[in-house]
């Protein structure tokens, strides 16, 4: 199960949730269509499972910055220039699974996928912020998460890191910045 999921999650992070069919999950997981419905349920439910293995691995960049310890500013510093440094494309894959997998997805139940841990992701940054800034904590999540989603789609377009770190670390100034400004 944990490698069928992680062949799922490496499928829909190089190609998008639209683009991985059915029978292309199943004979890349060697299974029959009843089989793979019996273990997922759907491919929005792989999808789900998928996600989540993502989320809650080493892709989840604000974790890992926090993990250092530090300010506010510091660590937001510290999640963008990590962005930079993971989106790129490697092996085939570029981008963020969670701001990306499900872009443009025709499928509701997919784009509900990626827009609540999107929104948990939102809530972690606001509820850390609010730590120093609580006035302005949910403007200043919104401005990291619209940064990270751009970083995420310009490495899909071919934003190299050279690039992307260009742009963290602009982003790290001007969010430092508005930490500072008076509300």
């Amino acid at each position: 199960m944990d490698e069928a999921i992680d062949t799922a999650m490496r499928l829909f992070h190089a190609r998008g949730y639209d683009a991985v069919g059915v029978a292309e999950l199943g004979a890349e997981l060697g299974i029959k269509p009843p089989s793979f419905y019996a273990a997922f349920g759907s491919k929005a439910g792989l999808f789900e499972r998928a996600l989540r293995r993502y989320a809650a691995g080493e892709a989840n960049i604000f974790a890992r910055a926090q993990a250092d310890g530090g300010g506010v500013a510091e660590v937001i510093e510290r999640t963008l220039r990590l962005a930079a440094r993971l989106y790129p494309e490697r092996g085939g894959v570029a981008g963020c699974l969670v701001l990306d997998g499900a872009r443009n997805s025709a499928d509701p139940e997919a784009r509900a996928l990626t827009a609540a841990l999107r929104a948990a992701s939102v809530s972690a940054l606001r509820e850390f912020i609010a730590g120093e800034e609580p006035e302005r904590a949910g403007a200043l999540a919104e401005f990291v998460m619209i940064a990270m989603m751009g970083m995420s789609a310009a490495a899909r377009d071919g934003a190299d890191e050279a690039a992307l770190t260009a742009f963290a670390e602009m982003a790290g100034r001007a969010f430092r910045r508005e930490l500072a400004a008076e509300g």
